[in-house]
C-alpha cells in the first residue's frame, strides 16, 4: 500500500485550538482522523483528542492487519469514541459535556470507507472532478437535501455530534474503489465554510498534497479575516510504485506483520486521562454491543 498524506492545524482568531487530526496504519490498511472540538461547550481539543485516542487504539487491536468489516468497526468506533468522552465527563462531574465533530478514513484493499459526525468534512477528488463528498449533520444541509425545517431554527446549527447527552447520529460510506491519483481531503469547518467546493476541488487536483494542503489552509485562514475559525486539513494521494512521491509518501511495503505506526499521540492534554487498555477498550464495546441488543428487543 502506498499513499502520499500532508497534514496542516493552524490557529485562527480563537483562544486555543480544538482540532486535531492524525493517522495511523497497519501493512495493509490506514485510519485516517481529523475532529474539530466543538466551541460553546467546555474542553473541546479534549474531546477530540480522545476522540482520536480511542478510536486509534481499537484499530490497532483489531487491524490484523486489515481491518474484517469496516462498516461494523466504523460504528463501534464512533460509538466507543462518544462513551469516552461522556464517561470523561462524569468522571470529572462536569455540567456539560465536551463535544466533537469527527471524520474518519480506513483505506484498505485499494478502497476507502468513512464515517462522519458533524460538519468535518471529507472530499473524494478524482482526475479534477469531485467525486463525492460527505453531507454536514446541520439543518442547512438537511434543508438542502430536501427536508422542511421551521423558519426559526438556525440552519447552521449541528443537531448532532460525539459527547452530546444524546446518543450520536453518523453516516457511514463505501467501501469505494480508488484508482490511481485519487485524492482525498479530511478538513474541518475553518476550511469550507471560507472555500468554496469548486476552489477546494480546483487547488487539491493542480497540485500534490504537500503543496495543496498548506495552500488552502492559508487561503481559508487569509478569507476567514482577524476572526477565522481554526483550520485543520489531512489529504491523501492514492498512488502506485510508478508515481510515487517519496518525501511525503508512505509505503507499507517494508513493514511487517503486526507492526503499527502512528501520528496521533497519547498523554499530550494537560488533563489527567486513563490509559486506553484493553479493559477499557472491552469495556466500550461491551456497553456498545448491550445498547444495540437493548434497542434490537425494543423494537421486537
Amino acid at each position: 500500500m502506498r499513499f502520499s498524506v500532508f497534514q496542516v492545524s493552524r490557529q485562527g482568531g480563537r483562544e486555543i485550538n480544538e482540532d486535531r487530526m492524525g493517522y495511523c496504519y497497519t501493512r495493509e490498511s490506514g485510519l485516517f482522523l481529523l475532529a474539530d472540538g466543538m466551541g460553546g461547550h467546555p474542553e473541546g481539543e479534549v474531546a477530540a483528542q480522545l476522540a482520536l485516542q480511542t478510536i486509534s487504539a481499537l484499530y490497532q487491536k483489531q487491524a490484523r492487519p486489515v481491518i474484517d468489516n469496516m462498516a461494523d468497526f466504523l460504528s463501534s468506533a464512533l460509538n466507543a469514541a462518544h462513551l469516552e468522552i461522556t464517561r470523561y465527563a462524569t468522571a470529572k462531574g462536569m455540567l456539560d459535556t465536551p463535544r466533537t465533530t469527527l471524520i474518519a478514513v480506513i483505506l484498505q484493499d485499494s478502497g476507502a470507507a468513512w464515517a462522519h459526525c458533524g460538519d468535518s468534512r471529507l472530499y473524494v477528488v478524482r482526475d479534477g472532478e469531485l467525486l463525492t463528498r460527505t453531507r454536514d449533520h446541520s439543518y442547512l444541509e438537511q434543508q438542502g437535501a430536501g427536508a422542511s425545517m421551521p423558519a426559526r431554527i438556525n440552519r447552521n446549527i449541528l443537531f448532532t455530534c460525539l459527547g452530546s447527552p444524546t446518543p450520536p447520529i453518523f453516516d457511514i460510506a463505501g467501501p469505494v474503489v480508488l484508482q490511481q491519483g485519487d485524492r482525498l481531503l479530511l478538513c474541518s469547518d475553518g476550511l469550507w465554510e471560507n472555500l468554496s467546493d469548486t476552489e477546494i476541488v480546483r487547488e487539491l487536483s493542480s497540485k500534490g498534497v504537500a503543496e495543496a494542503v498548506p495552500d488552502l489552509v492559508e487561503s481559508a485562514l487569509r478569507a476567514g479575516g482577524a476572526q477565522s475559525d481554526n483550520v485543520t486539513a489531512l489529504a491523501i494521494e492514492w498512488e502506485t510504485p510508478d508515481t510515487f512521491e517519496s518525501t511525503y509518501g508512505v509505503s507499507t511495503d517494508s513493514i511487517m506483520d503486526g507492526v503499527f505506526a502512528s501520528t496521533i499521540q497519547a498523554g499530550v492534554l494537560d488533563t489527567e486521562i486513563d490509559e486506553l487498555d484493553d479493559a477499557t477498550i472491552e469495556r466500550s464495546i461491551a456497553e456498545i454491543n448491550e445498547a444495540i441488543r437493548r434497542s434490537a428487543a425494543r423494537k421486537a
